[in-house]
């Protein structure tokens, strides 16, 4: 009989029987006796099924079952369901050495006393084996018939993949020289860590964002399911795999979309989380469970879980085991003593785990201490993960989490095993090089090692020699080598002048919000014949709020199970509709999963050879300040595709109060190198942006393709005009034009604004020419950050050449020969429109939404931050009065005449500012 458990013992068993009396103990043994026959007789599959007939019949009668969340802390797998293991493990085992050795010298190089760049050593060294397994055995790539597996590696363990594509002839020993050092070693350098974006022939996913490549390894696995029930392609052989660190789970993204993975029945995605005990400082339950813990989270989701706790050197003594004292103390162990056991001995390991009982002493009795300090963790062993990554891919409709216990530093020598400084340590002694060698069998003398501490030898085998023979053979039969990227661009049929028309037109005596202006237009392309079909509308639960509700009836929302119930809207014309077939990829309250969505779709391109284009439209607020981490992993991705921040602007969503005003998202965007950002006034404006990013995203023109662009609209209406006669269209792909001379003669100013700012900029046009006489300008400023960037270029190039070239900035440019002071406005804070100030050859003031926002009227906001139309003409009349070119009594009669410190007074814009 198994030992009960202690009180204190809840978080690591199912506890099933506490709390219950056992009135019949010899009864209760005999039943036990049956099970253990069946067992032995019948095996654990029969035994399986026997167990689950009798909780159904249970439930049946009414019985009282808990669910069993957690299992034993032992092996998912029993023995006698493992398969037989299909390779040579003696020549992987070897080659493995190689790879183990190379990775860790990679690193020691890296620390010569003048680079000094380091490295990870002991993330790789606990998890080469689930790696190996992979590549020799499931990692599909690109050429294989069914096509490329889509693998997220662990961003700490890069060491490992260069040292595999070392020995597979990709990288030299001069690219491996160049780790961590891309510039200085520029042609034969290698990132830290997986950057796509830095090594783009090589990565394809950057993952060492902690809780990001959980995240996108699910919307990965959701886009391909996608893809093929839309008729896309045929993604049914293709694999997601995510390797995690037991630590990362405990980023909120990590386990954010779990429910998804299930709801989905995401089948063709297994997460590998190599549970070595400890993150970065320490362990991560050290009083707890990590594996337990993380059982029970992802069995409540749904997921199939599966554990690799124990090599196959403990099979054995569990067999042994007939008191079941071994797995109590298996259960009952705590991982802060399981990571000390790792750093001490065998002597200790007998003493202080097996010498908990005496049943268990006597089970090692006959072994030596050097035979217990050898028994594996279950992620070391061969057996044990391919037995688990081959039931992960038999296992249907739903998806597969791997809870691999390893060591971190294995095999490194005790100055690094399961040690809580191990992550941060990057130098091995000329002791620990040695032993190393020693315990891997890596053929190079102690002569060589000893020449240089900081430069100890690769190893490489010869071409012909068995073990690269067979490497080789593996990666050909399972289509290529992994990872890598195409970096083709196809061409595609982009949309024709007809499909902008109607934006282009304008409103008529319509009102519309920018949000709508964008949505009408999108409409249009989803219509386009041989393009269409690639747009994938991604949303948040807010559809209705940017009036994309019109979309559900056509274009249907995405769901692979189907609309199985009758929806309460059925008969309105625009009824909630869901479908297998359905385009839109709504991700609920969720955007975090809207950027890892949009991350996926945007880099079709490449995963698939497929280009979809993703367009992600969101609260404003909620975007590049919520998630800002996950669109930069996007960027590095060489994500493409348009992001469309909603209700946008510090002013325009004034009844939603403080936490929805966004007056500052442009600016965080603008730190996104590969973020394009445009503030677009009118339609036709929306009509020449997007037509220019599908053409630079998805056309053949020889430019960066790898961005995204970031349009601002908002949810006040206006009139649009049609398209002006001779258009300056480079003015509005540039970042600035001249929307509207001025009508009159008089001291000349130019009002230079965005969005939703620019009717004020009118509107202040003709209070100047009104009240004063003066002549103002107005400028359509669509893009402040394309603005920024142009004139900063412009002075790296002079920077450069030494003053030889002087470009001149865009707006330099477009604002010669325009006369007077200069202001600048939006709906967003100062910081947004300042940045342009060395570049324009006026006097030059910003007026910015400056501050905490709050709920009110928009007229009423904009008098108080001083935005709207009569801040504006006074502000231009102050900086004309102190040139001189106007009386300087003038700007005091115009601040009382429009009431400036009336925010009751204030006149600009519509009513209105829900959502």
């Amino acid at each position: 009989m198994v030992a009960p458990s202690s009180a204190n013992d809840h978080h690591v068993l199912s506890a099933l029987t506490n709390g219950l009396k056992d009135i019949d103990p010899e009864e209760t043994g005999e039943w036990i006796e049956s099970f253990d026959e069946l067992v032995e007789k019948h095996g654990t599959e029969r035994a399986q099924f026997i167990v689950r007939s009798l909780l159904q019949r249970a439930g049946d009668q009414s019985i009282e079952v808990p669910m069993v969340t957690t299992t034993d802390y032992v092996n998912t797998i029993p023995v006698d369901q493992e398969p037989e293991f299909p390779g040579d493990e003696q020549i992987e085992r070897r080659y493995r050495a190689f790879m183990r050795w190379n990775a860790a010298m990679m690193v020691q190089r890296a620390q010569k006393p003048h680079i000094g760049v380091g490295g990870h050593i002991s993330s790789y060294a606990g998890q080469s084996t689930m790696y190996e397994i992979g590549y020799n055995h499931f990692f599909r790539g690109r050429n294989h018939p069914g096509g490329g597996d889509q693998i997220f590696f662990q961003g700490h363990s890069s060491p490992g993949n260069y040292a595999r594509a070392f020995l597979e002839g990709r990288l030299t020993e001069e690219d491996l020289d160049g780790f961590r050092q891309e510039k200085t070693k520029e042609g034969h350098a290698l990132p830290s860590y997986p950057h796509p974006r830095n090594m783009p022939e090589f990565w394809q996913f950057p993952t060492v964002s902690m809780g990001i490549g959980p995240l996108n390894a699910i919307h990965q696995a959701q886009f391909n399911k996608y893809l093929h029930n839309r008729g896309i392609k045929d993604t049914s052989e293709q694999h997601v795999w995510a390797f995690l660190g037991d630590g990362e789970m405990d980023e909120p993204e990590s386990r954010g979309a779990l429910q998804l993975a299930a709801n989905d029945k995401l089948d063709n995605l297994t997460f590998v989380v190599n549970c070595n005990l400890q993150r970065l400082d320490g362990p991560v339950r050290g009083n707890g469970k990590i594996v337990q813990e993380l059982e029970a989270f992802f069995r409540g989701a749904g997921w199939n879980v599966i554990k690799v706790l124990w090599g196959r050197e403990w099979d054995t003594l569990l067999q042994k085991d007939k008191s079941g004292e071994l797995v109590r103390i298996m259960n009952e162990a705590l991982d802060g003593d399981y990571q000390t056991y790792k750093a001490e001995s065998g002597g200790f390991i007998r003493e202080h785990f097996f010498g908990r009982s005496p049943e268990t002493k006597e089970l090692v009795a006959d072994m030596t201490d050097d035979e217990i300090w050898a028994m594996k963790r279950g992620g070391h062993d061969y057996h044990k993960v391919y037995a688990a990554y081959k039931r992960a891919m038999e296992t249907k409709g739903k998806p597969t989490v791997i809870l691999a216990q390893t060591v971190k530093g294995y095999g490194l020598g005790p100055s690094f095993e399961g040690r809580n400084a191990t992550h941060q340590m990057k130098k091995l002694t000329m002791d620990d090089l040695k032993a190393f060698r020693d315990h891997l069998r890596i053929p190079i003398s102690d002569e060589e090692l000893e020449k240089d501490l900081y430069n100890p030898p690769y190893y490489r085998p010869a071409e012909d020699s068995e073990e690269m023979k067979y490497l080789m053979a593996r990666r050909e039969e399972l289509g290529g080598f992994v990872p890598g990227r195409l970096n083709e661009q196809k061409e595609i049929t982009l949309p024709g002048e007809k499909a902008y028309k109607g934006a282009k037109k304008g409103t008529g005596k319509q009102m519309a919000a920018t949000t709508m202006a964008f949505v009408r237009l999108l409409k249009d392309l989803m219509r386009e014949k041989d393009f269409g079909d690639r747009i994938v509308p991604i949303i948040p639960d807010e559809a209705r709020t940017f009036g994309m509700d019109s979309y559900f009836p056509t274009a249907k929302i995405y769901n692979p199970n189907g609309q199985n119930y009758t929806a309460v809207d059925r008969e309105l014309m625009l009824a909630y509709k869901e479908s297998p077939e359905g385009k839109i990829l709504h991700v609920g309250i969720n955007e975090a999963g809207g950027v890892a969505a949009m991350t996926a779709v945007g880099s079709s391109y490449d995963t698939h050879g497929v280009p979809m284009v993703p367009v992600y439209i969101f609260y404003s607020m909620f975007g590049f300040q919520r998630t800002g981490d996950a669109f930069w992993a996007a960027g590095d991705q060489l994500t493409r595709g348009f992001i469309i921040g909603g209700t946008a602007g510090r002013t325009t969503l004034t009844g939603e109060g403080l936490q929805h005003m966004d007056g500052h998202s442009p600016i965080l965007a603008s730190t996104n190198p590969s973020v394009i950002h445009y503030d677009p006034a009118y339609g036709y404006e929306i009509a020449y942006i997007v037509e220019r990013g599908l053409e630079q995203m998805y056309g053949t023109k020889d430019e960066d393709h790898n961005v995204m662009y970031y349009l601002t609209v908002y949810n006040e209406p206006i009139v649009h005009p049609a398209e002006p006669e001779n258009l300056d269209v480079d003015g509005v792909i540039g970042g600035i034009y001249r929307l509207k001379e001025a009508e009159n003669d008089g001291p000349r100013t130019q009002l230079l604004a965005s969005g939703v700012a620019v009717p004020w900029a009118l509107e202040a046009q003709e209070l100047l020419a009104k009240d004063w006489g003066v002549s103002a300008d107005v400028w359509s400023v669509t893009s402040w950050t394309k603005l920024r960037r142009d004139g900063m270029e412009a002075e790296r190039t002079s920077f450069r050449t030494s003053g030889k070239e002087n470009p001149v900035p865009f707006v330099t440019k477009q604002l010669e020969g325009a006369t007077g002071p200069v202001v600048a406005v939006s709906d967003f804070a100062s910081d947004l429109m300042d940045p342009i100030r060395q570049y324009v050859p006026n006097e030059f003031a910003t007026l910015g939404a400056d501050g905490w926002g709050f709920s009110d009227t928009r007229a009423g906001a904009r008098r108080f931050f001083h935005i709207d139309a009569h801040s504006i003409a006074v502000r231009a009349l102050q900086m004309l009065a102190k040139r001189g070119e106007i009386s300087a009594d003038i700007p005091a009669k115009a601040y009382e005449k429009y009431q400036l410190d009336s925010i009751q007074a204030g006149s600009s814009g519509n009513a209105g500012g829900d959502a």
